[in-house]
């Protein structure tokens, strides 16, 4: 039976724990999760009955799978006094911090099957997306491993090359960012309308989950459901005259490279 090890016990860790045991494919015995809080070692052993550990050694003793679940900052510090160790299990490692590449993860771990991982902030809702990348020593189980492991919290979707995880990065990993911002704008907007900010807020959050749902329930993209709920001579039509007349597309895309940019400088700063 497949053992897990996470070395680091926050929010995405414990929402990936969470998921896999709801789907009842991993009994708790079989996840170990090492983090320095005594205190969230607790939360984690009430809440999912899994094994916690003060350090990282025990953790990984008998590991299949370590997901490494650390701040980018610290994943050197962390990984170099497990190599021993980890070059001779030889487990998969899967990484969901931003900025560390392969050959930085290869270095460090001493392993060579490698999964790079993005998920969000919204797989605490396992309703998560996330993009993988696998090194050329993942095999095919330990592939499969890593994708349920990502689906147990949302959606997972493959690339085709490691660059493309910056992508996904600024897309997806960021994105929830993106849409705080309109929600925030919009409910600011409307109660200079007079709204108040109850009133605006639950009108805001209520429309942006039903055009998320909408637009994940449809059999057509986004732009004509757009087309769709804009009116020749409307109010919506009015609305998106002026998001155009200020270049919003551009803006977006703007945004966006900013992010993938800063991901590759955080890879090359951070790689040693």
């Amino acid at each position: 039976m497949t053992q897990i090890a996470f070395i680091g016990g926050g929010n995405m860790a414990t929402s990936i724990i969470g998921g896999l045991l709801k789907q009842g494919d991993t009994h708790p015995d079989l996840i170990h999760v090492s983090d320095p809080s005594e205190e969230q070692r607790e939360r984690l052993r009430t809440e999912f009955g899994v094994q916690c550990h003060a350090d990282n050694d025990t953790a990984i003793a008998k590991a299949d799978v370590v997901i490494v679940a650390v701040k980018p900052q610290v994943m050197k510090t962390v990984l170099e006094p497990l190599r021993a160790t980890l070059s001779q299990q030889q487990p998969l490692i899967v990484s969901i911090a931003a900025g560390i590449n392969m050959a930085s993860l290869a270095r460090w771990s001493g392993c060579e099957a490698i999964v790079r991982c993005m998920p969000n902030t919204p797989s605490l809702l396992s309703l998560g997306a996330t993009g993988l990348f696998a090194s050329d020593h993942v095999s095919l189980d330990q592939r499969n491993m890593a994708d349920a492991m990502m689906r147990a919290v949302g959606i997972a979707v493959w690339v085709q090359s490691e660059a493309e995880i910056d992508a996904v990065t600024a897309l997806s990993g960021s994105g929830p960012a993106y849409y705080f911002l309109l929600m925030e704008s919009m409910i600011k907007a409307a109660q200079n309308m007079g709204l108040s900010e109850k009133t605006a807020t639950q009108l805001t959050l209520q429309t942006a989950l039903g055009a998320g749902q909408m637009a994940a329930s449809a059999d057509v993209g986004p732009a004509e459901l757009r087309r769709r709920v804009t009116s020749p001579g409307g109010t919506t039509e009015q609305a998106i005259r002026q998001f155009e007349q200020a270049d919003f597309t551009n803006i977006v895309a703007t945004a966006m490279n900013a992010a993938q940019q800063r991901a590759a400088e955080l890879s090359q700063q951070l790689a040693d």
